[in-house]
């Protein structure tokens, strides 16, 4: 196993746009305990449990301060810190931030980018997937993680992968969003 720090950095800006009226501006899907009896933010925080982990950071909305403190209080999990954005600005910024701050901590360090509003069933498989992944990054990959869709969405990426490497894929392109036509084109070609 690699003895590389990852930093993970869990983005929880989300604006509500989605799931509306259950979710909305001044609380947002993954604040809400949607599948089970945490929010979707908690499940996130505590699946970051794992040797090869650091306290996660959170970067977040200003507006959601109270919700996120409150949230990671009562789920008992131990953060590094929480970064405020003014203004939501999609995950490039997040990102960069991320990629900023993991460069003053340690600048050997891994950068583990994680939406808060992703359920994942299993965390054992998820962690194994970040140990994997964690062997392809510190050999210099960029590494993106995936599920196989089984139904076409318009909502979400598709990742077009090509020559096997391990346990991971090597990528060919990512397509943000598509439409419908062009994902039931992406499922059919598998």
């Amino acid at each position: 196993m690699c003895s590389q720090r990852v930093i993970p950095f869990i983005m929880a800006g989300g604006s509500g746009t989605r799931l509306w009226p259950v979710s909305r501006k001044a609380f947002p899907k993954q604040f809400i305990p949607l599948l089970g009896e945490e929010s979707l933010f908690q499940q996130t925080c505590k699946r970051l449990q794992g040797e090869i982990l650091s306290n996660p950071v959170v970067i977040g909305n200003v507006e959601h301060r109270f919700i996120m403190a409150e949230q990671l209080r009562q789920s008992d999990v131990p953060v590094d810190s929480i970064v405020l954005e003014p203004v939501g600005r999609n995950t490039a910024p997040a990102a960069i931030v991320a990629s900023l701050l993991a460069l003053e901590k340690d600048k050997e360090a891994l950068v583990l980018l994680l939406p808060s509003d992703q359920f994942i069933e299993d965390s054992d498989i998820f962690y194994k997937a970040i140990v994997d992944g964690v062997e392809l990054a510190s050999k210099g990959y960029i590494v993106t993680f995936g599920i196989e869709p089984n139904t076409p969405h318009t909502g979400y990426g598709y990742i077009k992968v090509t020559k096997q490497i391990g346990p991971a894929f090597l990528v060919e392109r990512f397509v943000e969003k598509p439409s419908l036509g062009l994902a039931k084109t992406y499922l059919e070609e598998g």
